[in-house]
């Protein structure tokens, strides 16, 4: 069996038709030969966010036919947005345990999302044994942080999540990625924490105990950018999100990513996008419209139709 993702949505993400509208969710699926999660999931327009996935049992299928892998314990696969999904227990495995993290990255992380070893799109990094552990402990602990109902649970569950990418990166024997500066990763959380503040460059040094000269250095040296034009990308990227899951004004929106004057945020977002707020968020609303015409006439179905 395979499903479609279904177009009404339900409270359990293990089934069809979870809306995944959070930062993150975390879980375990313990599927088993012919039980109730014995079925192909099927997203072939794959998702907003990323999927990071460790196999801790059984083994996986990913895709079909000629484009078909497994995955086996210890395998961890990245889906980045929009990748196709398909995937399910191996015909050959009498079951297939993985835990997963459907997640929408920091900014700051982009370099950490690009693994070097790719099959069709996604991200595969094998483990060896002595870490399996440590890993199946990472996700572990992110799935009960972000559900503890603790204070600032998320962002807690967002920083272990962004351990496990750092763990990843700097286990895989063919990554070349440097690791950045720890005071350049806290002035980019910093700044994405303050994005409706006008927070100075002398501000952010000071908060990473670093000269402003120095910082400004450093940052451009690090991301490529400098530090203001790198934040008006977060907040171009974050009024894109808030156009895309609420129904706030426009210029409520601009307020919330720093900018006060609602004529100077059109502006500035068109420069970047290439379209008005008010656009963006229309044409995204006929593409999600579009998107649910088709899952309603798609029906989930079983794999030998």
């Amino acid at each position: 069996m395979y499903h479609r993702l279904a177009p009404v949505t339900q409270p359990n993400p293990l089934l069809p038709g979870y809306p995944f509208n959070a930062w993150l969710v975390a879980g375990l699926t313990p599927i088993g030969a012919g039980d109730s999660l014995d079925f192909f999931i099927d997203r072939p327009g794959g998702m907003k966010g990323y999927i990071i996935n460790l196999t801790t049992a059984g083994r996986g299928q990913v895709f079909s036919g000629e484009r078909a892998f497994d995955c086996e314990p210890g395998d961890l696969l990245l889906f980045p947005p929009q990748t196709p999904h398909f995937y399910g227990r191996s015909p050959g495995s009498d079951c297939w345990h993985h835990r997963w993290i459907y997640f929408r990255p920091r900014a700051y992380w982009s370099d950490w999302l690009a693994w070097e070893e790719e099959k069709h799109g996604v991200g595969r990094l094998r483990l060896p044994e002595r870490l399996r552990g440590e890993f199946d402990r990472l996700f572990a602990n992110i799935e009960q942080t972000h559900t503890s109902g603790r204070r600032f649970a998320e962002e807690l569950a967002m920083n272990l999540l962004e351990r496990l990418l750092l763990r990843a990166v700097e286990e895989d024997p063919r990554s070349h990625q440097k690791i950045r500066d720890a005071r350049v990763i806290e002035a980019c959380q910093f700044i994405t924490g303050n994005l409706a503040g006008e927070v100075k460059i002398d501000d952010v040094a000071n908060h990473v105990c670093l000269s402003p000269s120095r910082l400004a250095h450093l940052f451009r040296e690090q991301m490529g950018v400098n530090l203001l034009r790198w934040r008006e990308d977060q907040r171009i990227i974050r009024a894109r999100l808030l156009l895309q899951t609420t129904q706030e004004p426009i210029a409520t929106v601009g307020r919330l990513v720093g900018y006060d004057d609602q004529l100077y945020f059109s502006r500035v977002f068109r420069k970047r996008v290439g379209v008005s707020p008010s656009d963006f968020r229309r044409r995204s609303l006929d593409a999600h419209d579009a998107l649910v015409a088709l899952e309603m006439w798609e029906l989930p179905r079983s794999a030998n139709e």
